[in-house]
């Protein structure tokens, strides 16, 4: 009893002791707030004041504090991914302009539909020649139909539903300006196989599939509005969207050529649903495949066979985008995904360029048949594998780098450093050209021509202009690396001279 009495008056005099040694500090507490707000306003401290030490915790204190009070607080699922973001950094407006500024892109923006129009109005089943003016249609249902938008709309839905299912790989995107990298769902080459089989499932239960034909004009017409119409969507959602997330490039204040270039770089639904990305690779490129098997179908439901040159190019053309969807992943270190905002020009090119000016040479076989020789085929044939050769062993080659620079299987590549800590390739495919890739991609278009014979130009347009957007491409990419790398970017041109055509250019 007394023991106790002892150890509770103890414990009561330890408590006053604390009390009181809490309220004194907490008076001194007190009183250097007080001074230290009197000197801000107006008092030179002496030598003998301390500056006052900065109590606010970092992400690192914090956790060990809690650590400490044996209460740590758990992660983010997302943490590990946007460790080093800066809420508080924001993308500078540019004062830089690409593509002729706001007037170029003003321009461009009118002019890029209007020649979709014109090639595929000036070849047509009757004719195919830039030499007489081509028939415009003069009724609206022509230009407009209710079944041709309701099959765009639904192919847009039926892939963004195949994009969201949880399947396939989830990768890290290179990182934002702000220091984030988003995570990207890849199952694209599942999409174009799902594609596949309700396409054949079609043919099997004789739907009416070649409707993608005899409605091409209409469907053409949908995707340009289409695409229209998202551009003002994406720009009026990048005018509320935090200025960490703004492109760089479409960030000029000027809305004529930010909405063109795309004012924010990667507009998101949820956390997971990425416009850009999506839109880069399924609805245009799984559509020009399907555009090019309902011109087949059509072919064999009209004469009972299909051309030999027709199943060729359909051929090459599918070998392009499967290709692009299983390296699906490869799509997150190019331009378009890391520098350019989407806008205008990414909406269009991708919903309405793509599909529908890029199958140009199946459509011409489908309406003007070739009369090539057979034994023109094979050296065509082998000219589009080369091409394919040079585009994938060189992409390859550049995507195993950036995964892994220490790979034993590249140790014979030689680099050069640059401050970035990065190093740029300029042996292997690299060595022979800055752009080994492009030199691969423009053989394969100029193959895909072939089989169409010389009697009309316009099947070349697709590589005259893939060429002309090739060199622009290059040079602006150039610009980027130069700025980014500065003196390695001028010590690599010296080493490797030629930008695209070893030799030539």
């Amino acid at each position: 009893m007394g023991a106790t009495t002892k150890k509770g008056s103890r414990s009561r005099s330890r408590s006053r002791s604390w009390t009181r040694t809490k309220k004194r500090s907490l008076s001194r507490s007190s009183r250097s707030r007080s001074r230290s707000r009197s000197r801000s306003r107006g008092r030179t401290p002496t030598k003998k004041e301390e500056k006052p030490v900065s109590v606010t915790p970092s992400r690192s204190s914090a956790r060990l504090a809690a650590k400490v009070e044996g209460k740590e607080t758990p992660s983010k699922p997302n943490e590990l991914f946007n460790m080093d973001v800066d809420e508080k950094k924001v993308v500078p407006r540019t004062k830089r302009y690409e593509f002729g500024g706001p007037i170029g892109t003003f321009f461009i923006m009118f002019a890029l539909p209007a020649t979709l129009l014109a090639v595929n109005l000036a070849c047509n089943k009757d004719k195919c020649s830039i030499r007489s003016i081509p028939t415009i249609p003069k009724k609206l249902s022509d230009y407009f139909d209710l079944e041709a938008v309701l099959i765009y709309i639904g192919w847009f839905v039926f892939l963004s539903f195949l994009y969201m299912l949880p399947l396939g790989r989830v990768v890290l995107g290179q990182p934002t300006p702000s220091g984030q990298r988003l995570q990207y769902r890849c199952n694209a080459f599942l999409s174009l196989i799902v594609c596949l089989l309700a396409f054949g499932a079609g043919v099997y239960f004789n739907m009416p599939l070649t409707i993608l034909y005899t409605k091409f004009f209409q469907l053409m017409i949908t995707a340009i509005v289409f695409s229209a119409v998202l551009s003002i969507l994406l720009y009026l959602k990048a005018r509320r969207a935090s200025k960490k997330n703004l492109a760089k490039g479409g960030n000029t204040g000027n809305i004529v050529y930010d909405f063109f270039l795309g004012h924010e770089l990667n507009p998101r639904i949820g956390k997971m649903f990425d416009l850009k990305f999506f839109c880069e690779l399924r609805p245009g490129l799984i559509g020009w495949v399907m555009l090019n098997l309902s011109f087949v179908l059509h072919q064999y439901k009209t004469t009972n066979t299909v051309d030999i040159s027709l199943a060729m190019v359909a051929f090459f053309q599918f070998l392009y985008v499967a290709d692009a969807l299983w390296f699906e992943e490869a799509i997150l270190t190019t331009m378009d995904i890391i520098h350019d905002g989407f806008g205008f020009m990414l909406a269009f090119g991708d919903l309405a360029w793509v599909p529908f000016l890029y199958c140009l040479q199946t459509r011409y076989l489908l309406e003007h048949p070739s009369s090539l020789p057979w034994c023109c085929l094979p050296g065509i044939f082998i000219l589009n594998l080369i091409g394919y050769y040079i585009f994938r062993g060189s992409n390859s080659q550049k995507n195993e780098f950036r995964k892994n620079p220490n790979n034993p299987a590249l140790a014979y590549l030689q680099t050069i450093p640059t401050s970035t800590g990065k190093r740029i390739i300029v042996s292997g495919w690299w060595g022979l050209c800055r752009k080994p890739n492009y030199l691969g991609d423009l053989i394969m278009a100029f193959s895909w021509c072939l089989p169409c014979g010389f009697g009309s130009i316009i099947p070349y347009f697709y590589p005259i202009y893939f060429l002309i957007l090739l060199i622009h491409r290059e040079r602006r990419d150039s610009a980027i690396c130069h700025k980014k790398y500065k003196a390695s970017w001028d010590r690599y041109c010296e080493r490797v001279k030629y930008r695209i055509f070893p030799l030539i250019y």
